[in-house]
């Protein structure tokens, strides 16, 4: 995640201590490192989103975990001191024991998140929700109301997300919106900023596309280099208007960790002193070296494990035959291995890029995709060869 605030604005912010340090502290290593894990509770889900990297459909699946099997992870998962768990689907508050689960991670001091569609959060579910102990609920949202319902597939779903963060807000739930960067969503990019503003949401994610399950059919509404500039012009300039009104909204951006470097040369031209600030936040969070297979984990409806949700395609182990603890720390699986010490494999632009140590080589799973290499340049990547050329 690119924190824009922290990055472009100068603001503290809660997260600081993880993703950038306290006084610049020394970083972990990978090994020393502890993931935060997406478990995607189950794959069952009322929407049918076109870019879903779990491909889910509104039916049953055989053969995801049971509640009790769902405890003895998420005990794990606590002995192992994971910093945050987030819950995910398919849509995760169709799961019955949803909230239980959420409720025993927190009773063993683990920081229970959910991702959602939000449908199902109605006035009760919310209180619900907010007793249940979540730190935090990621409403997705792709557009304004027709966008996001022909991106979701469902009609009415932009109302039924909208009722959500109300009836979150309306209980205290700190909640915030998760929006997908395509062709389609960037049309309403402005208009996005004027709701979250107007409904009084405090945090806001963009995510970068990553092909994976039905994303993969959409290589084609992705952004180009130029349009990506254009999407991050526009969430610059709208998160420093936030700041500089004191509105207190968090903006951030995901899956691509060209942003902070493109942010740091914004900043270059007009501040360099703080620009070289940044930078050094940037090196100290290391950007994708700490992401997939270190600093995020997935776990699919039937227990697998995987470097990050979108990494469905390869396996490490399954939780019901040994331990996630013992599964992530092995690195007899070359992929994992690559991926605890990534710097040395990167190819093509990434593998000669200035900003390896800031950047990391950004998102290695849509390398994988695109290439079927996971150490190729990753193919999102909107930076120029002149602003990614060696220093003379």
């Amino acid at each position: 995640m690119i924190d824009i605030n922290k990055l472009f604005c100068g603001k503290e912010t809660d997260s600081d201590a993880l993703r950038y340090g306290q006084g610049l502290v020394a970083a972990k290593t990978a090994a020393e490192r502890r993931p935060v894990v997406v478990w995607n509770t189950t794959r069952s889900c009322n929407f049918r989103c076109r870019h879903c990297y779990t491909d889910s459909e509104n039916k049953k699946y055989p053969g995801e975990l049971t509640t009790e099997e769902g405890r003895n992870l998420i005990a794990d998962l606590a002995a192992f001191k994971i910093p945050a768990l987030l819950l995910s689907g398919g849509e995760p508050l169709v799961r019955p024991d949803l909230l239980a689960l959420a409720q025993y991670a927190k009773n063993l001091g683990i920081r229970p998140t959910l991702s959602t569609n939000g449908s199902l959060i109605d006035e009760k579910m919310a209180e619900k929700v907010k007793q249940a102990g979540f730190t935090y609920v990621g409403i997705s949202l792709d557009g304004l109301e027709k966008v996001n319902d022909e991106f979701r597939g469902v009609e009415g779903a932009f109302q039924r997300a909208l009722a959500a963060f109300r009836n979150c807000r309306a209980v205290e739930q700190k909640v915030g919106l998760r929006l997908t960067l395509t062709k389609h969503t960037v049309a309403d990019l402005q208009r996005i900023f004027d709701l979250i503003e107007k409904e009084g949401i405090n945090r806001v994610c963009f995510y970068h596309l990553v092909y994976s399950g039905r994303g993969g059919r959409l290589m084609a509404d992705d952004l180009s280099n130029q349009e990506t500039r254009e999407a991050l012009d526009i969430i610059l300039a709208r998160t420093q208007d936030f700041y500089n009104r004191g509105l207190g909204i968090d903006v951030l951006t995901v899956d691509n960790h060209a942003d902070g470097i493109y942010l740091y040369l914004k900043l270059l031209k007009k501040d360099p002193e703080r620009a070289a600030k940044v930078l050094e936040l940037l090196k100290w969070n290391g950007g994708g070296r700490f992401s997939s297979g270190v600093g995020i984990a997935d776990i699919d409806p039937a227990g697998n494990v995987h470097a990050d949700q979108f990494w469905q395609h390869h396996t490490f182990g399954n939780v019901r035959e040994r331990k996630f603890s013992d599964i992530w720390r092995d690195t007899s699986d070359p992929l994992m291995a690559g991926l605890k010490n990534r710097l040395p494999l990167l190819k093509g632009r990434c593998g000669h890029c200035r900003w390896q140590a800031a950047c990391g080589g950004a998102l290695r799973v849509r390398a994988d995709l695109f290439y079927h290499d996971p150490w190729a340049e990753d193919p999102a990547c909107y930076l120029t060869e002149e602003e990614i050329a060696p220093e003379n």
